[in-house]
């Protein structure tokens, strides 16, 4: 797996992602067979459309449908207190990997894992394995989108361990339920494990 290309791919589509077309096309000449077609549509499909295009793409996606959201713990958690407390678990992870968090995204952003999957291999590949259900969840999000990210998903879930029956129930459950909300018990704003992330 190389997890910058795949995190690159997942960046809103800029100047520098057209630019470097040529450097990602080599990148993914590198990867084993599966993986390579998967990532070869998505930059088939990227050279292929208007950066404009490519933009308004992905903001319908990502930003209009939650399904497709690439915040992993929203999918388990909603918005409810166990999430920030998961996303405090993920910084603290980082940091004693000796990648403290920094940044303004939170740390269950895809792209931001797979970056971390990028520096400490061994690491962000069982982390990423650890998500499985919400990766499946928005894998099968975006194929039925016909999304061109679809293959992105594609090329990532197929350099993880295979998924067990457990994991393909829980991404079916989200699917069908969504994410779980919080009835009783909020927590202000201020608690403080919500404070470490920066909510």
């Amino acid at each position: 797996m190389n997890a910058k290309l795949l995190s690159v791919l997942l960046a809103y589509p800029d100047d520098t992602l057209v630019e470097s077309m040529p450097e990602l096309r080599a990148a993914a000449a590198q990867l084993p067979r599966g993986e390579r077609r998967a990532v070869e549509g998505v930059l088939d499909a990227i050279a292929g459309t208007p950066l404009a295009g490519l933009r308004r793409a992905y903001v319908e996606t990502f930003d209009f449908d939650r399904r497709c959201g690439l915040h992993l713990t929203y999918h388990t958690h909603g918005d409810r207190r166990q999430r920030g407390l998961e996303l405090v678990r993920l910084k603290r992870r980082y940091a004693e990997a000796g990648l403290p968090f920094e940044g303004s995204e939170l740390p269950d952003y895809l792209p931001v894992m797979l970056e971390f999957a990028s520096l400490r291999p061994d690491e962000g590949t069982e982390l990423l394995a650890s998500f499985r259900a919400p990766l499946e969840l928005v894998r099968s999000a975006l194929a039925n989108r016909g999304s061109v990210y679809a293959g992105v998903l594609d090329a990532l879930c197929e350099a993880l361990p295979q998924p067990t029956a457990r994991q393909l129930e829980e991404a079916r459950r989200l699917a069908e339920e969504g994410p779980p909300a919080e009835l009783v018990g909020l927590e202000p704003f201020g608690a403080p494990e919500l404070a470490e992330v920066g909510a």
